[in-house]
């Protein structure tokens, strides 16, 4: 059992329909036939949309998503339309809503590693293979891999997993031109990502991607990009094969649910709401992470 311990009501708005509750966004249509994406301060951790949310957690997505959109636009084009707040929205969607075309979405988690940790790490140590993919002998946690890979997985509902998948299966469901287009996009934007990433001290361990297809058949990079909530991101001063990463992302957020909290993430209930202290620390390294990356001061 999983899911959202408390599953928030939607906000109702003049001019737009609510489409869908996310783990962490709210979609929905204004009348225009856009979409319009707002990022809540939700927590999202093992399956389960927390308790808890995490001040200023939307806004930093948003802003940070922003900010990769302007590095990567000669890479490939975007989703974003505009910030406009739509008329008659609460005042506090302001920083963390925007304006996006309406695309033709590609089921598909891409998902670039350059790092092995996580579920790929487990894998490895199953059968020295990453979402089918053959690695060498001798890497531990933390290894940076010979290349970026690109390891697909499955989209999920809320309070289901993403699976991984092979490459082949991909192609198989999506087609043969699809996938490789996203592999392409998949390892080229974490590319230049990632060496924008280390220039700041950063390592830029995996990160998953969604595209999907405008009218014109064009590949278009979409949802949020680059945030703590869709990548690891390790201090690269402090980075030490071997053992588990410090972070600035949300990993802080489950070393406690599986540590001192005493919660098992294999049982039925939900997770704990979070202590005051664990909400104060990941808002802090979230937002480490923005001004580590923008070289700005954050202060929205």
């Amino acid at each position: 059992m999983s899911g959202f311990v408390e599953k928030p009501e939607p906000e109702q708005v003049p001019g737009l329909v609510h489409l869908h509750t996310g783990k962490v966004r709210d979609l929905y249509r204004n009348e225009a036939g856009d979409l319009v994406m707002v990022a809540t301060d939700r927590m999202s951790a093992y399956d389960w949309v927390l308790p808890s949310p995490i001040p200023d957690k939307g806004k930093v997505l948003t802003q940070l998503s922003l900010w990769w959109f302007d590095q990567l636009k000669d890479l490939i084009p975007n989703h974003v339309i505009s910030q406009e707040l739509p008329a008659g929205a609460p005042a506090d969607w302001a920083g963390r809503t925007l304006i996006c075309q309406s695309l033709d979405m590609v089921p598909v988690e891409a998902v670039a590693r350059g790092y092995l940790t996580g579920s790929g790490l487990v894998e490895y140590n199953a059968s020295r293979t990453v979402c089918g993919l053959a690695l060498p002998e001798g890497l531990e946690d933390g290894s940076e891999l010979p290349a970026p890979i690109f390891t697909p997985a499955t989209k999920a509902e809320v309070g289901e997993h993403d699976e991984n998948v092979s490459y082949e299966e991909v192609a198989r469901q999506v087609g043969a031109d699809t996938a490789a287009a996203l592999r392409q996009a998949t390892l080229a934007v974490y590319g230049r990502a990632r060496d924008i990433a280390r220039e700041r001290g950063i390592i830029l361990a995996d990160t998953k991607f969604e595209f999907g297809f405008d009218k014109d058949g064009t590949l278009i990079l979409a949802d949020e990009v680059l945030t703590p909530d869709s990548s690891r991101f390790w201090p690269a001063d402090q980075w030490q094969p071997g053992r588990a990463q410090p972070s600035y992302d949300k990993q802080f957020v489950r070393d406690w649910l599986t540590g001192s909290s005493g919660w098992d993430r294999k049982s039925e209930e939900p997770p704990p709401a979070l202590p005051d202290e664990v909400v104060a620390a990941t808002r802090a390294k979230y937002i480490e992470a923005y001004e580590l990356l923008t070289g700005t001061s954050w202060n929205l």
